[in-house]
C-alpha cells in the first residue's frame, strides 16, 4: 500500500490527514476512519489502514481539529466544540479530497460522529460502521455507573473519594481508573503503543476531551453529557453495521437504539473483547468490517 499525508485549511486552523492507497486498487468508494475521544487523535486506530489492501479501497485517516497533528485551539470558547463543528470538518476534508462516494467507519466518539453525519442524509454516503459507540451519553453514563459498581472495592472507593473532593489527579484515582480501563477499554496489557500514543497526545492538550467529555471515560461532566442521537436515528438511510465487544464500556444498552431505529441495521458482538476490539482482535475485526464493505459499491 502507498500513503501520503498533508493538511487542509479548516476555519482558523487546519486538519491533518493521511490517505492509504491499496497496491491493487478497485473502483470502490473510499473509507473514512473517524477516531474517538473526542480529542484522542487517530494513532490508536491507525492499524485500520490495513483495510486498504484487504478490501481494495482507499482508507482515509485524519486527526480532528484540536488534537494530534491538526491545529490546536486551547483558548477557543467552550461553545466551539460541538458535533456540528466536526461534521463540518469531515465534509471540508472530503470535499478537499474530491471524494463524493464514501463510507464512514467511526470508533467510540467516532461512531457518534458518524451517526451525526449520517442522520443529515448527505449525498454520497454508501455505508456506516458504528464501532463501540453509544447512541446517547445518558445511556453511556448510566452503564458506566453500573460497570463501576462491579469494580473491586478499593478501586471503587478511590474513584468516589477523589471525585468527591476534586483530586482526580491523585495517583490512587489514576490507578483505579486504570483498573476500569483494563476491564472495559483495552484488555491488552500493557496497552498497545498506538493507544499510548493517542492518550499521550491527548494528555498534552486535553482541551477537546476535557471540554466535551470529562477527565476520563466514565466521569462524563463535559458539554456532551446530555448528547443523544436516538430521536434522529430513523433518518439514517445508509446501510449500517454496529459492532462492540463483550466487555465493552459501550454495553448493549448503549448501542441497541442503533439496531432498533436504523432501518435494516446489522449488529455483531466480539466475544472476549472490550472497547478497542480493533487492537485486541485486529484480524477478526478487519474480517468483519471487510465482509460488510464487500457488500457495498
Amino acid at each position: 500500500m502507498q500513503q501520503h499525508e498533508s493538511t487542509v485549511p479548516f476555519r482558523d486552523g487546519f486538519t491533518w490527514y493521511r490517505v492509504t492507497e491499496p497496491d491493487h486498487p478497485r473502483d470502490l468508494a473510499p473509507v473514512f476512519v473517524l477516531h474517538g475521544g473526542p480529542g484522542m487523535a487517530h494513532d490508536y486506530v491507525r492499524n485500520l489502514e490495513l483495510l486498504a489492501d484487504l478490501t481494495g479501497r482507499t482508507v482515509v485517516h485524519y486527526d480532528q481539529i484540536g488534537c494530534g497533528r491538526s491545529s490546536h485551539h486551547p483558548d477557543a470558547p467552550v461553545d466551539l466544540w460541538t458535533p456540528a463543528l466536526f461534521v463540518e470538518e469531515f465534509h471540508s476534508l472530503r470535499a478537499h479530497l474530491g471524494i463524493d462516494r464514501y463510507l464512514v467507519l467511526g470508533q467510540s466518539w467516532g461512531g457518534m460522529l458518524g451517526a451525526e453525519i449520517a442522520v443529515r442524509q448527505p449525498d454520497g454516503i454508501l455505508g456506516l460502521l458504528i464501532c463501540n459507540s453509544p447512541a446517547s451519553m445518558p445511556l453511556w453514563t448510566s452503564e458506566a455507573g453500573r460497570l463501576r459498581e462491579e469494580l473491586p472495592d478499593a478501586a471503587r472507593a478511590a474513584l468516589d473519594e477523589h471525585e468527591a473532593d476534586g483530586s482526580i489527579d491523585h495517583p490512587d484515582y489514576l490507578a483505579a481508573t486504570q483498573v476500569f480501563y483494563e476491564r472495559h477499554v483495552c484488555r491488552v496489557v500493557p496497552m498497545p503503543q498506538d493507544f499510548v500514543d493517542s492518550e499521550t497526545q491527548m494528555l498534552a492538550d486535553p482541551t477537546v476531551y476535557h471540554t466535551m467529555n470529562g477527565p476520563n471515560e466514565f466521569h462524563v461532566v463535559g458539554t456532551m453529557r446530555d448528547w443523544t442521537v436516538i430521536d434522529r436515528l430513523p433518518q439514517v438511510q445508509a446501510p449500517t453495521l454496529v459492532v462492540a465487544g463483550e466487555y465493552d464500556e459501550a454495553t448493549p444498552a448503549t448501542w441497541q437504539p442503533f439496531l432498533d431505529l436504523i432501518p435494516d441495521a446489522q449488529g455483531h458482538v466480539f466475544p472476549g473483547a472490550s472497547h478497542c476490539v480493533h487492537l485486541e482482535q485486529p484480524e477478526e475485526f478487519r474480517r468483519i468490517v471487510a465482509d460488510f464493505l464487500a457488500q457495498r459499491p
